[in-house]
């Protein structure tokens, strides 16, 4: 009874969300999308994102700075920079290295760049997260990643490279939207609005089980929360935060 009610509001929602759909088959949707809708709205939701969750990226990055290297020097590369949502928490004078799939949110980040000049920032890598092969082996203190493994396309390959990239000793630090409790009525509007919120904000997935990728990782240890950030009327509000070490 409960997946034919999820299946007959999916249609609902799909109906309500046809323009999007009959644009898609044009495939015009698909470029519109990446280059200027979902920037202009990513753009647009960081600060009313980063309002609602300071308190929780302040408490995770508060250790950022203890994994410098011998030299003193923190070294991070972030995976899926966006327009730069982190960079107010990260310590003075580290290192960063930005990377993304696209360079179509420079607009935001040149925004943010110049707004945290705390920051030494290096040359911008265009690169999948699953293949960061313009970054050294065991050459990055920490790395970072902040809703961006629910729309890569294979969080293990994103993980691999992740601890590829780690010197040993260094850390993986995270906050991902994920599926809620099964018997929650928030995953039950997570499996009803699943396809057309794919569609629509580029190919973000609301039912992910991050957390079971992380425990399958080979880190040496794992600092993992699941917490609720208020992002009421939405399917995104359950989380995971924290930290992995190699």
């Amino acid at each position: 009874m409960a997946k034919a009610v999820v299946l007959f509001l999916r249609v609902c929602v799909q109906l309500l969300a046809l323009p999007i759909y009959l644009l898609s088959f044009l495939g015009i949707w698909d470029p519109f999308c990446k280059k200027i809708f979902f920037p202009f709205f990513i753009e647009k939701l960081t600060a009313s994102y980063n309002r609602r969750v300071t308190g929780h990226k302040q408490e995770m990055f508060c250790n950022l700075q203890e994994f410098a290297g011998r030299s003193g020097e923190l070294t991070v590369l972030e995976i899926g920079t966006g327009t730069g949502a982190n960079f107010q928490f990260y310590p003075p004078g580290c290192k960063i290295t930005c990377t993304d799939t696209t360079l179509n949110f420079q607009h935001g980040l040149s925004k943010s760049m110049a707004q945290n000049q705390h920051l030494q920032f290096q040359p911008f890598l265009v690169t999948p997260g699953e293949d960061l092969n313009q970054v050294a082996d065991s050459s990055v203190d920490a790395v970072v990643c902040t809703l961006v493994l629910c729309s890569v396309q294979s969080i293990e390959g994103v993980l691999k490279e992740v601890l590829r990239v780690l010197r040993t000793g260094g850390a993986f630090y995270f906050l991902e939207h994920v599926a809620a409790d099964p018997s929650s009525w928030s995953y039950f509007w997570q499996q009803v609005y699943y396809p057309t919120w794919k569609l629509v904000f580029d190919g973000c997935r609301l039912t992910s089980e991050t957390w079971k990728n992380l425990e399958q990782a080979t880190f040496s240890e794992i600092k993992l929360r699941h917490i609720q950030v208020p992002l009421y009327w939405t399917p995104v509000q359950s989380h995971i935060i924290g930290y992995a070490i190699k």
